[in-house]
């Protein structure tokens, strides 16, 4: 999505919602989207829970902690922790239990 001074800004469709949203290369995934009125499951938001484990079906993600909750094999299959996955280019999440702030539950 390109560059705003000097922050980055990427896109990021959210599946099965197929809601986008312009995400900030400098906030995790999981603040962008609550920031947007979008909720993914979470709980701890330090990436030791896995609450939010979703798979990125598109796109690169980097962390700022050493080792996030997520196992070699889960990395390699796609999966992230978007509590404390940044955004380094456009990106597609399939996201289960994602929803609009403002809807019930089911």
């Amino acid at each position: 999505m390109g560059e705003v001074g000097e922050t980055a800004w990427h896109e990021l469709l959210i599946e099965p919602l197929g809601v986008r949203l312009r995400v900030s290369a400098e906030q995790p995934l999981l603040a962008s989207a609550r920031a947007a009125g979008i909720e993914l499951p979470s709980s701890c938001r330090n990436g030791t829970c896995r609450t939010c484990l979703c798979r990125l079906v598109r796109g690169q993600v980097s962390y700022r902690i050493e080792w996030p909750g997520v196992s070699f094999e889960e990395k390699r299959d796609g999966f992230i922790l978007p509590c404390v996955a940044y955004p380094m280019s456009d990106l597609v999440m399939d996201a289960p239990g994602v929803r609009r702030a403002n809807a019930s539950a089911p």
